[in-house]
Protein backbone atom coordinates (compact mmCIF):
# COMPACT_ATOMS: atom_id res chain seq x y z
CA UNK A 1 0.00 0.00 0.00
CA UNK A 2 1.13 3.03 -0.86
CA UNK A 3 0.11 5.23 2.56
CA UNK A 4 2.48 2.69 4.26
CA UNK A 5 5.29 3.77 2.27
CA UNK A 6 7.26 6.76 4.41
CA UNK A 7 8.10 9.51 1.84
CA UNK A 8 11.09 12.06 2.34
CA UNK A 9 11.10 15.39 -0.03
CA UNK A 10 14.87 16.32 -0.41
CA UNK A 11 15.78 19.59 -1.57
CA UNK A 12 19.66 20.65 -2.68
CA UNK A 13 19.52 24.69 -1.51
CA UNK A 14 22.22 27.02 -2.47
CA UNK A 15 21.65 30.88 -2.34
CA UNK A 16 18.08 30.78 -3.13
CA UNK A 17 15.95 31.92 -0.82
CA UNK A 18 13.20 33.09 -2.28
CA UNK A 19 12.90 30.22 -4.57
CA UNK A 20 13.04 28.04 -1.68
CA UNK A 21 10.23 29.84 0.32
CA UNK A 22 8.01 29.37 -2.99
CA UNK A 23 8.42 25.82 -3.00
CA UNK A 24 8.44 25.32 0.40
CA UNK A 25 5.11 26.81 0.44
CA UNK A 26 3.30 24.11 -2.35
CA UNK A 27 4.39 22.05 -0.55
CA UNK A 28 2.51 22.94 2.30
CA UNK A 29 -0.27 22.44 0.27
CA UNK A 30 -0.03 18.68 -0.28
CA UNK A 31 -2.54 16.04 0.23
CA UNK A 32 0.05 13.68 1.57
CA UNK A 33 1.95 13.62 4.63
CA UNK A 34 5.60 13.69 3.94
CA UNK A 35 9.06 14.97 5.55
CA UNK A 36 11.15 18.16 4.24
CA UNK A 37 14.62 17.31 4.42
CA UNK A 38 16.95 19.96 2.89
CA UNK A 39 20.77 19.85 2.23
CA UNK A 40 22.17 23.29 1.92
CA UNK A 41 25.36 24.35 0.76
CA UNK A 42 26.54 26.67 3.19
CA UNK A 43 24.10 29.47 1.73
CA UNK A 44 24.77 33.37 2.98
CA UNK A 45 21.51 34.90 1.56
CA UNK A 46 18.81 33.54 4.12
CA UNK A 47 18.15 30.13 2.79
CA UNK A 48 19.81 28.14 5.68
CA UNK A 49 17.77 29.83 8.44
CA UNK A 50 14.60 29.52 6.43
CA UNK A 51 15.25 25.72 5.94
CA UNK A 52 15.78 25.43 10.08
CA UNK A 53 12.59 27.36 10.15
CA UNK A 54 10.60 24.94 7.80
CA UNK A 55 12.13 21.73 7.27
CA UNK A 56 12.27 18.60 9.26
CA UNK A 57 15.78 17.97 8.85
CA UNK A 58 18.62 20.31 7.50
CA UNK A 59 21.81 19.22 6.84
CA UNK A 60 24.76 21.93 6.08
CA UNK A 61 27.43 20.85 4.26
CA UNK A 62 30.11 23.29 2.70
CA UNK A 63 29.95 24.68 -1.00
CA UNK A 64 32.73 22.87 -2.37
CA UNK A 65 31.38 19.71 -1.66
CA UNK A 66 28.46 19.68 -3.66
CA UNK A 67 27.71 17.01 -5.76
CA UNK A 68 24.52 16.45 -7.99
CA UNK A 69 24.62 12.63 -7.41
CA UNK A 70 27.13 12.67 -4.65
CA UNK A 71 24.88 14.71 -2.60
CA UNK A 72 21.63 13.20 -3.63
CA UNK A 73 22.95 9.75 -2.70
CA UNK A 74 24.63 11.63 0.94
CA UNK A 75 20.91 11.88 1.83
CA UNK A 76 19.75 8.66 0.69
CA UNK A 77 22.36 6.72 3.03
CA UNK A 78 21.85 9.01 5.55
CA UNK A 79 18.18 8.42 5.85
CA UNK A 80 17.56 4.73 5.54
CA UNK A 81 14.17 5.26 7.50
CA UNK A 82 12.29 6.73 4.28
CA UNK A 83 10.42 4.04 1.53
CA UNK A 84 10.26 6.68 -1.05
CA UNK A 85 12.69 9.89 -1.45
CA UNK A 86 11.58 12.77 -3.84
CA UNK A 87 13.94 15.12 -4.95
CA UNK A 88 13.33 18.49 -6.15
CA UNK A 89 15.32 21.73 -6.84
CA UNK A 90 14.75 24.88 -5.08
CA UNK A 91 14.06 26.74 -8.74
CA UNK A 92 11.25 24.25 -8.73
CA UNK A 93 7.39 24.25 -7.33
CA UNK A 94 4.46 22.19 -7.18
CA UNK A 95 1.40 23.03 -9.69
CA UNK A 96 -1.03 22.00 -7.30
CA UNK A 97 -2.10 20.20 -4.08
CA UNK A 98 -2.02 16.45 -5.28
CA UNK A 99 1.53 16.35 -7.01
CA UNK A 100 2.92 14.44 -4.64
CA UNK A 101 0.06 12.16 -3.96
CA UNK A 102 0.59 11.59 -7.62
CA UNK A 103 3.75 11.03 -8.12
CA UNK A 104 4.05 8.63 -5.67
CA UNK A 105 1.18 6.56 -6.43
CA UNK A 106 3.04 4.50 -8.90
CA UNK A 107 4.84 2.44 -6.75
CA UNK A 108 2.12 0.81 -5.63
CA UNK A 109 4.00 -1.43 -8.08
CA UNK A 110 6.83 -2.59 -6.63
CA UNK A 111 7.80 -3.17 -9.54
CA UNK A 112 8.37 0.79 -10.25
CA UNK A 113 12.01 1.80 -9.42
CA UNK A 114 12.03 5.64 -10.23
CA UNK A 115 8.72 8.07 -11.19
CA UNK A 116 9.81 11.38 -13.43
CA UNK A 117 7.11 14.10 -12.83
CA UNK A 118 6.05 16.46 -15.77
CA UNK A 119 7.50 20.28 -15.82
CA UNK A 120 5.40 22.81 -16.89
CA UNK A 121 6.82 26.12 -17.96
CA UNK A 122 7.39 28.92 -15.55
CA UNK A 123 4.66 31.71 -16.05
CA UNK A 124 8.29 33.97 -16.91
CA UNK A 125 9.49 31.58 -19.28
CA UNK A 126 10.56 33.03 -22.63
CA UNK A 127 8.68 31.20 -25.79
CA UNK A 128 11.59 29.02 -26.25
CA UNK A 129 11.75 27.77 -22.54
CA UNK A 130 8.13 27.12 -22.75
CA UNK A 131 8.61 25.05 -25.90
CA UNK A 132 11.61 23.14 -24.54
CA UNK A 133 9.41 22.17 -21.22
CA UNK A 134 6.05 21.62 -23.59
CA UNK A 135 7.94 19.24 -26.22
CA UNK A 136 9.64 17.42 -23.43
CA UNK A 137 6.79 16.97 -21.00
CA UNK A 138 3.90 15.61 -22.07
CA UNK A 139 0.81 15.25 -20.26
CA UNK A 140 0.55 12.05 -21.32
CA UNK A 141 1.58 9.17 -18.90
CA UNK A 142 4.00 6.36 -19.80
CA UNK A 143 5.26 3.13 -18.35
CA UNK A 144 8.48 2.05 -19.46
CA UNK A 145 10.62 -0.94 -19.40
CA UNK A 146 14.47 -2.28 -20.81
CA UNK A 147 11.85 -3.81 -23.34
CA UNK A 148 11.16 -0.15 -24.65
CA UNK A 149 14.60 0.93 -25.36
CA UNK A 150 14.21 -0.44 -29.00
CA UNK A 151 11.46 2.00 -30.01
CA UNK A 152 12.21 4.95 -27.03
CA UNK A 153 15.51 5.29 -27.76
CA UNK A 154 18.27 7.30 -25.49
CA UNK A 155 13.93 8.39 -24.19
CA UNK A 156 13.40 5.44 -22.05
CA UNK A 157 15.80 6.35 -19.14
CA UNK A 158 14.87 9.98 -19.12
CA UNK A 159 14.47 11.33 -15.84
CA UNK A 160 14.60 14.65 -14.54
CA UNK A 161 15.58 15.36 -10.18
CA UNK A 162 13.91 18.79 -10.68
CA UNK A 163 11.25 16.77 -9.60
CA UNK A 164 11.68 12.74 -9.65
CA UNK A 165 10.73 10.45 -7.48
CA UNK A 166 12.94 6.85 -6.41
CA UNK A 167 12.26 3.66 -4.43
CA UNK A 168 15.41 3.62 -1.86
CA UNK A 169 15.74 -0.40 -2.00
CA UNK A 170 16.05 0.50 -5.66
CA UNK A 171 18.36 2.68 -5.43
CA UNK A 172 20.55 1.16 -2.69
CA UNK A 173 20.66 -2.43 -5.32
CA UNK A 174 21.80 -0.15 -8.40
CA UNK A 175 24.65 1.41 -5.48
CA UNK A 176 22.66 4.55 -6.17
CA UNK A 177 23.13 7.78 -7.78
CA UNK A 178 26.91 8.05 -9.53
CA UNK A 179 29.51 10.99 -7.88
CA UNK A 180 31.71 11.72 -10.92
CA UNK A 181 29.18 13.07 -13.77
CA UNK A 182 29.46 16.25 -14.59
CA UNK A 183 25.26 15.97 -14.59
CA UNK A 184 22.44 13.71 -15.46
CA UNK A 185 23.13 11.54 -12.32
CA UNK A 186 19.04 11.27 -12.78
CA UNK A 187 19.33 9.23 -16.01
CA UNK A 188 22.34 7.67 -14.88
CA UNK A 189 20.60 5.73 -11.89
CA UNK A 190 17.48 5.41 -13.99
CA UNK A 191 19.24 3.49 -16.43
CA UNK A 192 20.63 1.45 -14.54
CA UNK A 193 17.12 0.44 -12.61
CA UNK A 194 16.02 -0.53 -15.96
CA UNK A 195 19.00 -2.66 -16.60
CA UNK A 196 18.39 -4.27 -13.32
CA UNK A 197 14.57 -5.24 -14.02
CA UNK A 198 12.31 -2.04 -12.73
CA UNK A 199 10.38 0.32 -14.55
CA UNK A 200 10.15 3.40 -14.70
CA UNK A 201 7.15 6.23 -14.77
CA UNK A 202 6.80 9.14 -16.64
CA UNK A 203 4.03 10.62 -15.05
CA UNK A 204 1.80 13.31 -16.79
CA UNK A 205 -0.14 14.40 -13.83
CA UNK A 206 2.45 14.97 -11.40
CA UNK A 207 3.46 18.32 -12.40
CA UNK A 208 5.70 21.12 -11.02
CA UNK A 209 6.50 24.27 -12.71
CA UNK A 210 10.10 24.72 -13.45
CA UNK A 211 12.59 25.82 -16.58
CA UNK A 212 15.46 28.19 -17.63
CA UNK A 213 15.58 31.25 -19.72
CA UNK A 214 19.01 30.43 -20.57
CA UNK A 215 20.94 32.74 -23.11
CA UNK A 216 22.03 31.35 -26.52
CA UNK A 217 25.47 30.85 -24.55
CA UNK A 218 23.94 28.82 -21.73
CA UNK A 219 22.58 26.57 -23.98
CA UNK A 220 25.39 25.78 -25.50
CA UNK A 221 27.46 25.40 -22.56
CA UNK A 222 24.81 22.80 -21.32
CA UNK A 223 24.73 20.80 -23.90
CA UNK A 224 28.45 20.87 -23.97
CA UNK A 225 27.87 18.82 -20.89
CA UNK A 226 25.76 16.78 -21.82
CA UNK A 227 28.21 15.57 -24.55
CA UNK A 228 30.60 15.23 -21.92
CA UNK A 229 28.68 12.73 -19.63
CA UNK A 230 27.45 10.79 -22.87
CA UNK A 231 30.92 10.38 -23.47
CA UNK A 232 31.95 9.45 -20.29
CA UNK A 233 28.82 6.89 -19.72
CA UNK A 234 29.21 5.21 -23.61
CA UNK A 235 27.30 2.24 -22.10
CA UNK A 236 23.82 3.87 -21.84
CA UNK A 237 23.74 4.66 -25.54
CA UNK A 238 25.17 1.48 -26.08
CA UNK A 239 22.91 -0.22 -24.27
CA UNK A 240 19.23 2.73 -25.23
CA UNK A 241 20.53 4.23 -28.41
CA UNK A 242 20.66 7.72 -29.51
CA UNK A 243 18.10 9.93 -29.71
CA UNK A 244 16.93 8.53 -32.73
CA UNK A 245 16.35 11.97 -34.91
CA UNK A 246 14.76 13.87 -31.90
CA UNK A 247 16.49 16.37 -32.67
CA UNK A 248 15.07 17.28 -35.94
CA UNK A 249 11.32 16.68 -34.10
CA UNK A 250 12.49 19.37 -31.70
CA UNK A 251 13.26 21.86 -34.53
CA UNK A 252 10.15 20.87 -36.64
CA UNK A 253 7.90 20.71 -32.80
CA UNK A 254 9.73 24.28 -32.16
CA UNK A 255 8.71 26.47 -35.54
CA UNK A 256 5.50 25.18 -35.60
CA UNK A 257 5.32 26.50 -32.28
CA UNK A 258 6.47 29.84 -32.96
CA UNK A 259 4.15 29.47 -35.94
CA UNK A 260 4.32 32.30 -38.99
CA UNK A 261 2.99 35.14 -36.32
CA UNK A 262 6.71 35.04 -34.79
CA UNK A 263 8.77 34.17 -37.45
CA UNK A 264 11.23 36.53 -36.59
CA UNK A 265 11.82 34.19 -33.55
CA UNK A 266 12.96 31.22 -36.17
CA UNK A 267 15.92 32.61 -36.84
CA UNK A 268 16.99 32.70 -32.97
CA UNK A 269 15.35 29.13 -33.17
CA UNK A 270 17.78 27.88 -35.97
CA UNK A 271 21.19 29.28 -34.14
CA UNK A 272 19.79 28.23 -30.50
CA UNK A 273 19.57 24.92 -32.06
CA UNK A 274 22.55 24.76 -33.84
CA UNK A 275 24.70 25.69 -30.76
CA UNK A 276 23.02 22.98 -29.02
CA UNK A 277 24.28 20.54 -31.39
CA UNK A 278 28.04 22.07 -31.53
CA UNK A 279 28.04 22.14 -27.72
CA UNK A 280 27.24 18.41 -27.70
CA UNK A 281 29.54 17.15 -30.10
CA UNK A 282 32.28 19.10 -28.90
CA UNK A 283 31.70 17.75 -25.60
CA UNK A 284 31.61 14.11 -26.59
CA UNK A 285 35.43 15.21 -27.92
CA UNK A 286 36.34 16.94 -24.88
CA UNK A 287 38.93 14.61 -24.01
CA UNK A 288 41.26 15.79 -26.93
CA UNK A 289 40.29 19.79 -25.47
CA UNK A 290 42.71 21.32 -22.55
CA UNK A 291 41.19 21.22 -19.40
CA UNK A 292 41.67 25.12 -19.19
CA UNK A 293 38.97 25.21 -22.19
CA UNK A 294 36.49 23.02 -20.82
CA UNK A 295 36.30 25.09 -18.25
CA UNK A 296 35.25 28.02 -19.97
CA UNK A 297 33.09 25.71 -22.14
CA UNK A 298 31.18 24.06 -19.44
CA UNK A 299 28.60 25.01 -16.96
CA UNK A 300 30.33 22.97 -14.29
CA UNK A 301 33.76 24.47 -13.90
CA UNK A 302 34.21 22.75 -10.94
CA UNK A 303 33.92 19.51 -12.36
CA UNK A 304 37.40 19.94 -14.32
CA UNK A 305 40.77 19.34 -12.76
CA UNK A 306 43.85 20.71 -14.02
Amino acid sequence: MVSSLKVACVIPVYNGKSDLLRLLDSLDQQTVAFDVLVVDSSSSDGSQQVAFERADKVVVIDTSDFNHGGTRQKMVNQHAEYDIFVFLTQDAYLEDAFAIENIISYFESSAVGAVCGRQLPHHDATLLAAHARLFNYPDNTTHKSLNDASILGIKTPFMSNSFAAYRRDALIEIDGFPNDVILSEDMYATAKMLMAGYNVVYAGNACCRHSHNYTMLEEFRRYFDIGVFHAAQPWIRDVFGGAGGEGFKYVKSEICFLGLKRFYLWPSSFIRNALKLLGYKLGQRSEKIPVSINKKLSMHSRYWIE
